[in-house]
């Protein structure tokens, strides 16, 4: 048995695969940040607000630091001795009661979660808080490759700060079982 093919129609595939071989390749997205960490603010601040029913609430400083960020400030209403974990979120959205409306950790390098200098991480992953015998943790925590300003893919002005009620593992994907959020306050530009 003989299959036969109409003349024209082996011309309209040719044309066809050709007209898809002139099509651009699809780009992958990429996997780091495409801009530099560059700050053009030199000040803003996040006023934690409590979230999932808890009293934890603080007031936290950035600045453009070492090619990064420096945050400092304190974070009241935890338990005595206890670690959190603490990290920037992608949105600035405090608005939910649980803070979920934050969205995940702030990612723009396509990474996994993990821990802060101690290979690949979030941009948003940073070391745990510990409270003292007071319930109060001092903030001093450097994120490496973030920026304030500047619309920059590392830019973290108007996202949010994130508190845990437990202690970021650093393994767990994708934010290190670190359990609910109990503060939450978005990154605001600090008035001149």
């Amino acid at each position: 048995m003989q299959i036969r093919i109409p003349g024209a129609l082996p011309l309209v595939l040719v044309l066809g695969l050709a007209g898809c071989a002139t099509q651009p390749p699809a780009h992958p997205r990429p996997t780091r940040p495409t801009v530099t960490a560059t700050s053009t603010v030199k000040q803003a601040v996040a006023n934690l607000a409590a979230a999932s029913g808890t009293l934890v609430s603080g007031r936290l400083l950035l600045q453009p630091m070492g090619g990064g960020v420096r945050i400092t400030g304190e974070i009241g209403g935890l338990q005595p001795g206890s670690s959190h974990g603490f990290h920037i979120h992608e949105k600035g959205d405090c608005s939910a009661v649980d803070a979920s409306s934050a969205g995940g950790h702030f990612n723009p390098g396509v990474q996994p979660h993990g821990r802060s200098g101690k290979g690949p991480h979030h941009a948003g992953d940073s070391d745990n808080l510990v409270a003292d015998a007071n319930g109060v943790a001092h903030v001093d925590a450097h994120f490496a490759g973030v920026s304030l300003g500047g619309s920059a893919d590392t830019d973290i002005l108007g996202r949010a700060l994130i508190v845990h009620a437990a202690a970021d593992d650093y393994t767990s994907q994708p934010a290190g079982n670190a359990g609910v959020r109990v503060a939450c306050g978005v990154i605001r530009l600090v008035a001149p």
